[in-house]
């Protein structure tokens, strides 16, 4: 049967300070009524339920996922005592889902996405499944088309069509986060997509993959394969789990494997990688200004400005800026340089400002 695995474990630095260490982006509501974590668990609805739904994320982040997600049941909620990246998660995932359906396929993806139509996400993982039910060796990924020459994303590069699979492609390779004449050159061609991170396969064939690839961080989880459902299972856990390799899955699998397919994504695909994707999610004012909660303007152009109902946010002749008002903390930032966001984390760590992470 097919299982949803959605992987929450990341911290969203680059959305503070609305995003914080007890409550980072997959739990922010950004681009409707639900939180991005309810949103991945409810596109998968009512195909996959939540008896058949699970989470990896980190353990101070359970009980926090158990609240967003009481449909999933609690020993669901795989609690990662470390950071490890995606290979160690995936991994973990199909074991667990092994011990319960030997048959699990599995349906990966992340917490902090923004996808619709949720029928047409549907249609397009019935396409991944049936790949993996032709092929069980197939590792199915979902690829985007781009509509513009993105330097922030990897890509994949099809091949040819796989027959009697409309939208379905075999993978000629894995390209990394190109330069921005790279990334022209790929957008004309018309023969690259996305890699959006969201993948279908058989729990015990990626598992297989990851023994051949990586034996040594599947042999940890041989190791913690008999606690499973047991008392000592937590401690086990947080003994075995951080001696795993940090890796992410394509790296340590997809760019050595043979059997790799990909949809193309007919659904609208968001990452919500930082403060600029609320433009995409949310409507512009006359003067191109992104606003989310109370603010006044003069002489305000191209900015976005995010705050609370109840907080007014008044702006005097400025462009350009990313404005974040929170209880806690006040963000005024060049939009153009967003990414500073994290060297300004870094920055509130090194002078012990914990209270405001």
């Amino acid at each position: 049967m097919l299982h949803a695995i959605i992987m929450a474990g990341g911290s969203g630095t680059r959305f503070w300070p609305l995003s914080r260490q007890s409550s980072p982006k997959q739990f922010l509501n950004l681009g409707g009524d639900r939180s991005l974590i309810q949103q991945a668990f409810d596109r998968c609805q009512p195909w996959i339920p939540g008896d058949r739904s699970w989470v990896v994320t980190n353990h101070r982040l359970a009980a926090l996922t158990a609240e967003h997600l009481p449909e999933i049941p609690a020993f669901h909620i795989l609690e990662e005592p470390c950071p490890r990246n995606t290979a160690p998660c995936v991994g973990l995932a199909a074991m667990c889902l092994l011990e319960e359906d030997p048959e699990a396929i599995m349906l990966v993806m992340p917490a902090d996405h923004v996808i619709g139509p949720p029928d047409q996400f549907h249609a397009a993982v019935a396409r991944a499944e049936a790949l993996v039910t032709e092929d069980a060796e197939r590792l199915v990924l979902f690829g985007v088309p781009p509509n513009y020459p993105s330097t922030g994303y990897g890509y994949i590069e099809r091949a040819d069509g796989i027959p009697n699979h409309a939208g379905c492609f075999a993978v000629h390779a894995f390209r990394e986060k190109p330069d921005r004449d790279t990334a022209e050159q790929y957008l004309r061609a018309g023969t690259f997509f996305w890699n959006c991170g969201i993948f279908v396969w058989r729990a015990d064939r990626i598992l297989a993959a990851l023994r051949r690839h990586e034996p040594e961080l599947v042999a940890l989880l041989d190791q913690l394969r008999p606690y499973w459902k047991t008392d000592e299972w937590q401690a086990q856990l947080e003994q075995l789990f951080p001696q795993m390799k940090s890796i992410s899955i394509d790296y340590a699998v997809l760019e050595h494997e043979h059997q790799i397919a990909v949809v193309e994504a007919p659904f609208a695909w968001d990452d919500v990688g930082s403060w600029l994707a609320m433009e995409r999610l949310h409507p512009q004012d006359d003067q191109q200004n992104t606003v989310v909660g109370l603010h006044r303007g003069i002489e305000t152009q191209n900015c976005i400005i995010r705050s609370t109902p109840d907080h007014l946010v008044a702006t005097l002749g400025i462009s350009n800026c990313i404005i974040v008002h929170t209880p806690q903390a006040t963000l005024v930032a060049d939009r153009h340089d967003e990414n500073a966001i994290r060297e300004l984390i870094k920055h509130l760590e090194a002078n012990g400002d914990v209270d405001h992470l």
